[in-house]
């Protein structure tokens, strides 16, 4: 099966290549990348796949079952621009020239050293591909989730992770609302992470398309859970939501930085670590900073900005970062 679907995506690939993408970057007078560009081609292709996945099934499904009635029309259209931005534009572009020669360069370089990267498929002797596919999907959500819960316990880093949390109308398009800088860190990490235990890039590509999408389901507004076990399965659009909730997700009962449902994909690292909540709520999302509050004088003062477009929420969490940095308590 894996083989068939990878077939399938080099088969259109080559088709959007030399359809679309090669006579580009000839328009373009950039024929020396043009073996790069094939190989970004397949990024696009995937990002739009999703896309259109997302569209028909996610978007009609948040429409039939919302889990809350968006009061922010504008806050979600500029979720979607971060997802269009992420799948198939200008953001795939900047992975493509910085991230991408650099993983590669990497790469070479071990290889120069005699480094062979520890490949996890030969601890299982004739493994099938759908085998290796989920072993690499378990390892890799593994490390997904201490880089997650590590970016809710620094303080400079919520700075830039506090943008993720700042959407009070939680939607399908959420799951790309992140600081640049961000996405960067976690990219280059979880690509280390991936030659370092011998993913080959065609299937890396699909592990990130699978995850992207589970994850996109998880920030969808949808009434949704999958029961007492399939909550403790995979990661659910209310389990995830509790992980979002105005002074749960990501603060302790003692008002510091931490919070609970950190796991991306599989919840079982929730509960080994213990940071599991399973309260069958669907509970508002947001910061509680955000909340107008009332100062020892009794006058009401407004909540902290986090930025209404790209532009300015970018540069905001650019200041939080600098600001929290400098602080010992959030």
């Amino acid at each position: 099966m894996m083989q068939t679907l990878s077939d399938w995506l080099g088969i259109a690939q080559g088709w959007l290549f030399e359809t679309v993408v090669q006579p580009l970057v000839f328009q373009l007078g950039l024929g020396e990348f043009v073996e790069d560009a094939f190989e970004g081609t397949e990024w696009l292709l995937i990002g739009v796949l999703e896309l259109a996945l997302l569209f028909l099934v996610l978007r009609p499904l948040e429409a039939m079952l919302p889990a809350q009635q968006i009061t922010d029309p504008r806050a979600r259209w500029n979720d979607f621009l971060y997802t269009l931005l992420h799948r198939v534009g200008v953001f795939s572009v900047l992975i493509f020239f910085t991230l991408d020669p650099l993983m590669d360069g990497v790469a070479a370089a071990l290889r120069f050293d005699g480094f062979h990267p520890f490949n996890l498929e030969a601890l299982w002797p004739g493994i099938s591909p759908l085998g290796a596919f989920f072993v690499y999907f378990v390892v890799l959500d593994f490390f997904d989730y201490w880089y997650h819960r590590s970016s809710h316990k620094f303080n400079w880093w919520w700075g830039l992770h506090g943008l993720h949390h700042s959407q009070q109308n939680l939607n399908l398009w959420s799951d790309n609302r992140n600081h640049i800088l961000d996405d960067l860190l976690r990219d280059v990490y979880m690509g280390v992470i991936a030659l370092c235990i011998g993913v080959e890039p065609a299937q890396y590509v699909i592990l990130v398309s699978v995850s992207r999408i589970l994850q996109s389901l998880q920030h969808a507004n949808v009434r949704l859970h999958f029961g007492w076990l399939g909550e403790r399965l995979l990661v659910s659009p209310r389990y995830h939501r509790m992980h979002h909730a105005i002074g749960v997700g990501h603060e302790n009962h003692d008002g510091k930085l931490g919070g609970c449902n950190f796991a991306v994909l599989l919840p079982v690292w929730d509960m080994v670590f213990r940071t599991a909540n399973f309260r069958p709520e669907f509970v508002a999302t947001g910061i509680r900073d955000q909340l107008p509050g009332t100062g020892a004088d009794g006058v009401v003062m407004p909540g902290r900005d986090y930025g209404r477009g790209f532009w300015a929420q970018q540069w905001l969490g650019l200041k939080r970062m600098v600001e929290y940095a400098r602080k010992e308590v959030v």
